[in-house]
């Protein structure tokens, strides 16, 4: 996976023509310093604002937004839990814990290439999103000392 840093992020915001504001920083190094989470707003909210007081939790979602649109984060959204967000572009499998909500990585061992997908299909791919729902192995392994309950 390639790894998401600091200054990877504050180098794609000024190659975008986007500012570098105190606020913005906060939330990326939450971003960075919470990356296995796949934190949802409110985590970051409330991590980033421990760095940079007086931060709004509208200035968050409009952060993420803003570093979802411009393709330098992904925002996984979803029907039953906050949507969470992620800096591996890669492709990979999210891995969906159903009791927990924990969202790990799995690195694919052979991508598809999507240009072929493309160019066989002509369809235009704008975005890829693998997951499988399951079980984490911590809440399998709290089920499994419950005794059976």
């Amino acid at each position: 996976m390639t790894e998401i840093t600091k200054e990877s992020i504050i180098k794609q915001l000024k190659e975008r023509g986007l500012k570098v504001t105190p606020q913005r920083l906060a939330i990326i190094e939450v971003l960075i310093e919470h990356r296995q989470l796949h934190p949802g707003a409110r985590f970051v909210y409330e991590e980033a604002k421990k760095k940079k007081r007086g931060l709004s939790l509208s200035t968050v979602y409009a952060t993420l937004g803003e570093l979802s649109r411009h393709g330098i984060i992904k925002t996984l959204q979803f029907d039953q839990i906050e949507n969470r967000y992620e800096g591996n572009l890669e492709q990979h499998i999210n891995l969906i814990c159903e009791k927990c909500k924990k969202i790990l990585d799995y690195k694919v061992p052979n991508a598809v290439d999507q240009r072929r997908v493309a160019k066989k299909t002509g369809f235009s791919i704008t975005d890829t999103r693998l997951e499988y729902y399951g079980y984490c192995r911590e809440c399998l392994g709290e089920e499994g000392s419950k005794g059976g309950e």
